[in-house]
């Protein structure tokens, strides 16, 4: 699993969000997202859209991401 293909599954899953995938090692990522599904929801409803754009490839392929989500007023984008 690299960066680039676990930003696509996470932008398939929610369209139109803004998202930047990174890692060293293709081990362990770090996550930043911007998207308007996150808009009303607390931290771990947050995590858990993203990691249901991810399904079982949470604990295989990927073994750990970090996430950073936010909506477009959060940060900073209109």
């Amino acid at each position: 699993m690299t960066s680039q293909e676990i930003a696509r599954l996470i932008r398939a899953g929610l369209p139109g969000a803004d998202v930047h995938v990174q890692s060293e090692d293709d081990t362990h990522f770090q996550a930043r997202i911007v998207a308007e599904q996150f808009a009303g929801k607390r931290g771990v409803a947050r995590h858990q859209l993203v990691y249901q754009t991810l399904g079982e490839r949470m604990g295989r392929e990927i073994h750990a991401l970090s996430i950073e989500a936010l909506t477009p007023a959060e940060s900073g984008r209109k």
